[in-house]
């Protein structure tokens, strides 16, 4: 038995069509609809009553559900475990970062690290923060580098997913300038003439944080652009499409060039930080000894200087 039938078979029991369930599996659906056969013949009975409507479990099916479930966890959980016990000693690391940072912090944070020691072989991978979350959450990468703020949690148990600061930044309302160097838009714009608002997608931390954020001044806007990249978002703004709150460490050099402006004073910022997480279940030397030397760091930091006797 291929354990792929039995995501299959799990996907198909909760979406109820052979179309949908296929989509989420990223098949065709006549190699998924094989594949669920192949299934029912290793298993020696009909696990799905086919109609119009779409698929619904069998009683056989629906007595083999819990148990699919069960064991298809079961294997992912062992799997991840044994990769860990055959990682611990080596010194390759693993970090998943939002596109944003990516772009501008990392390879300068990574820089500063790799002066102090040696790191290994690194492999950078860079999405979403959904996405990101997800790889995390499964245990394929040691580390997650992303923005954090208190009011937008990321989505991760303390005790699994220990995390320290590393860095601070602020999310700025930038638009392009006229002529006269002037924003083109105002914050914070009137319900009569709202700004065209470019907003991150509900995919995107960013969008995420500024959601959630209570503290930020009420402004009146309409969203005309929605995209998880800040860097579109960026592009978009500087060619004059609305205002978008961007990350300094991203934009920061186009306002030094003055290709983006500011639509509205410093209450409309939204301070922000720039945190580290660290996957306890997937773990080796390397990565532990990066850790190690990171919460030295923070903890250090944290330490007031002592007073010198007069």
């Amino acid at each position: 038995m291929d354990l792929d039938w039995l995501t299959d078979f799990l996907a198909l029991a909760e979406l109820k069509t052979f179309s949908r369930a296929a989509e989420a599996r990223n098949v065709t659906q006549p190699a998924f609809s094989r594949r669920i056969r192949a299934l029912e013949d290793w298993v020696g009975t009909p696990l799905f009553v086919r109609g119009p409507q779409g698929a619904t479990l069998t009683p056989a099916g629906a007595h083999f559900q819990p148990a699919a479930d069960e064991l298809a966890r079961g294997l992912e959980r062992t799997r991840r475990e044994v990769r860990a016990i055959g990682d611990r000693n080596t010194v390759a690391l693993s970090v998943a970062a939002t596109h944003a940072l990516s772009f501008t912090f990392f390879p300068n944070w990574i820089r500063g690290l790799m002066q102090h020691q040696a790191l290994g072989t690194l492999n950078l991978i860079s999405d979403s923060m959904d996405a990101c979350e997800a790889i995390m959450m499964s245990g394929e990468v040691h580390f997650l580098l992303c923005h954090f703020h208190p009011s937008a949690p990321a989505r991760f148990e303390a005790d699994r997913f220990p995390s320290v600061s590393v860095g601070e930044d602020v999310l700025v309302p930038l638009c392009a300038p006229s002529a006269d160097g002037q924003p083109i838009w105002s914050l914070p714009g009137s319900a009569a003439a709202p700004v065209p608002y470019l907003a991150y997608s509900q995919a995107s931390g960013l969008g995420r944080i500024l959601a959630a954020d209570q503290e930020r001044e009420v402004t009146h806007t309409e969203t005309t652009l929605t995209s998880h990249l800040a860097a579109t978002l960026m592009t978009m703004a500087r060619n004059g499409h609305g205002v978008a709150w961007l990350p300094h460490s991203l934009a920061g050099d186009d306002e030094s060039r003055g290709q983006l402006v500011r639509a509205g004073p410093p209450e409309f910022d939204v301070p922000i930080e720039i945190r580290l997480f660290r996957s306890l279940e997937c773990r080796n030397r390397a990565a532990d000894t990066l850790w190690d030397h990171l919460s030295a760091m923070s903890l250090g930091a944290l330490v007031p200087p002592k007073s010198s006797d007069t």
